[in-house]
């Protein structure tokens, strides 16, 4: 529960749920009892982080365990953290309204690369020491973990240690190790030597770094016996990893304000763009009674009655109608409503539509990613017009009358012809509405186009690819805006200058953590928010400590340059992401790893559809 200090400050904010704990289904231990503690710290705002699903596994994870007690911070609204400051209220855990600095074990999610402004902001909130070799002591140690751990190198001044990969099972350990480190004394540097030799921990401290006169990289040197490459740590049978059987019910509406169930991980399609679809390697599913009796028991912990079946790509499930039919035996007794998010359009079917029209018809959501087969080629989408005119035309007949179709803009080889080629695709899916004889009668279709700018990102084909120029992006952006077609039709586009900062700091490197440290000086957080984010203030931060930001973000890499990622393994192959790259300029796709296995490496791990389906390759 909040300290009592809190409790005159909730009349003076916006949203005081997000400050006062005391949830349905939030864990309480004795302190007496609890021999490590650990904050589980999201750095955005309350209704964000409690829609995460990695918080609510880890969450329950840690605390099954008895010695264990595992806490949520939430970074606080710019109002409470100004009331905050003038009160010298620091920044406090929701179960026991204990301050962070009073925990063993800090530890961040890494879900986007605008949110490292609030990581630091929210150690600095707690009092406790930003940069990790400040902290002497084996307290307040500083971990993090998920998809942006893939390159740490811009925080590896701040955090300790780095969880790589799943961490249902390697985050214990490591608390383990820590229990026993703290019994006995043992210091810091050993216990962090002795973390290095766990499979998926990066300590970043044990990796000396020496650059070539061009800036680029010339080595990753380990010293103290830590292993020359970090290999992340991967959870290969899904009905027997770790899932709560309860999550904890917000006080307030939160952006995703349902059960989660997970029923697969990993990705089949090998987007080149997509940083997930080749993070979360090798392709693996859950058995329909294993989501069942998760589901059941999330319904009856929470009181929830919508369920959304979560992964990647649910529509790649390989038993998507069964698990559907399964779980229509309680559901519609119960009133629980399904949301199938993630669909493609390849696997939008009549089947599955019939079996879906109980969901609430609020609109539909593909992501075609390029308006042209060519570009679509060169991203590996394997997605065609006829299959997407095909899958809305079949919405259309179910009554369904809003279609939101996802694209991004400045991808590599993409020329003017493949922008207005996204308007022309848009057309033709209002044009396919009207066509339709069974359409929904006295409606009109509504047609959204919303398209991101790409950003090259680590371990895909493309993370040799220079992002465009900001320029170029507003062009296209302006381009797509001013020529829409229809009135049936809109188009959205995120600004262009957040995603400039987010390419810098997602192919970075340690260098970057001085602007880091800098744009915590100058008050830099909530980049993630327009309201918040101050592009200008960033680039004059770049421009102070003499460091360019196109050398991260605009600057095409040669295939033999050492990427600041290229020490930790995520089981796939450098060769593989090359050849990738290599077939994407030659226009050439790639089959997914159900027709033919391209032989990624992610067979090293002895599972999943690697193995199930490809065994003779292993």
């Amino acid at each position: 529960m909040y300290p009592k200090d809190v409790e005159k400050l909730l009349l003076k904010v916006q949203k005081p749920g997000r400050y006062v704990g005391g949830e349905i289904n939030s864990v309480i231990k004795n302190k007496e009892e609890v021999r490590v503690r650990f904050a589980f710290c999201f750095p955005d705002t309350y209704e964000i982080g409690m829609s995460h699903l990695g918080l609510k596994i880890l969450y329950g994870a840690m605390n099954q365990v008895p010695d264990f007690w595992c806490e949520r911070v939430f970074a606080p609204w710019v109002d409470m953290e100004e009331l905050m400051i003038e009160n010298e209220i620091p920044l406090y855990a929701l179960e026991s309204g204990d301050p962070v600095k009073d925990f063993d074990i800090i530890g961040f999610t890494l879900q986007y690369e605008l949110s490292y402004s609030n990581i630091l902001n929210m150690l600095k909130l707690a009092g406790v020491p930003v940069k990790s070799c400040d902290r002497h002591d084996l307290f307040n140690l500083v971990v993090a973990g998920g998809p942006c751990a893939c390159n740490p190198e811009p925080l590896a001044d701040f955090v300790d240690l780095f969880f790589l990969g799943d961490g249902e099972e390697v985050d214990l350990e490591v608390m383990r190790l820590y229990q026993r480190c703290k019994e006995q004394g043992i210091k810091k540097q050993e216990f962090l030597h002795l973390a290095s030799q766990i499979e998926g921990v990066y300590v970043p401290s044990l990796y000396e770094v020496s650059y070539r006169e061009d800036g680029t990289i010339r080595s990753y040197t380990p010293k103290d016996g830590a292993p020359a490459t970090v290999k992340k740590r991967i959870m290969m049978d899904l009905d027997q990893t770790y899932y709560p059987d309860y999550m904890v019910v917000p006080n307030i509406d939160i952006v995703h304000d349902r059960i989660s169930e997970e029923v697969l991980r990993g990705c089949i399609r090998g987007c080149r763009f997509c940083q997930a679809g080749f993070l979360y390697r090798p392709f693996r599913e859950k058995s329909i009674e294993t989501i069942d009796a998760q589901c059941k028991a999330l319904c009856e912990s929470t009181g929830y009655d919508e369920i959304s079946l979560a992964s990647l790509s649910t529509s790649d499930y390989s038993r998507l109608n069964e698990l559907i039919d399964k779980l229509h035996c309680w559901t519609v007794e119960k009133k629980v409503s399904l949301s199938l998010p993630s669909l493609r359009v390849d696997g939008f079917s009549p089947e599955l539509m019939d079996r879906i029209n109980s969901v609430r018809k609020s609109g539909l959501t593909f992501a075609p990613e390029a308006g042209s087969q060519r570009m679509r080629d060169v991203i590996n989408k394997n997605v065609t017009e006829e299959e997407l005119l095909h899958t809305v035309a079949v919405a259309f007949r179910a009554g369904w009358t809003k279609i939101k179709l996802y694209f991004m803009i400045g991808l590599p080889t993409e020329t003017m012809e493949d922008i207005d080629a996204i308007l022309k695709l848009g057309q033709k899916v209002v044009d396919a509405f009207y066509q339709e004889k069974d359409r929904p009668g006295g409606k009109g279709v509504e047609v959204t186009l919303s398209a991101a700018a790409f950003v090259p990102k680590p371990f895909t084909p493309f993370q040799w690819f220079g992002q465009d120029s900001m320029e170029t992006l507003r062009k296209k952006q302006h381009a797509l805006k001013d020529h829409i077609p229809s009135k049936r039709m809109t188009v959205n586009y995120h600004d262009a200058k957040t995603s400039y900062l987010e390419a810098v700091f997602a192919r970075g490197d340690r260098r970057l953590g001085d602007v880091l440290e800098l744009a915590l000086e100058r008050g830099i957080h909530f980049d993630g928010w327009e309201s918040c984010f101050d592009f200008e203030k960033w680039m004059s931060l770049f421009e102070e400590l003499g460091i360019d930001p196109d050398f991260y973000c605009a600057r095409h890499r040669e295939f033999s340059e050492v990427l600041p990622w290229d020490h930790l393994d995520y089981g796939i192959k450098k060769e593989f992401l090359e050849r990738e790259c290599r077939r994407a300029f030659e226009g050439k796709t790639t089959p997914n790893c159900r027709e033919k296995c391209s032989g990624c490496g992610a067979a090293c791990y002895g599972g999943g559809l690697c193995v199930e389906k490809r065994a003779d390759l292993v």
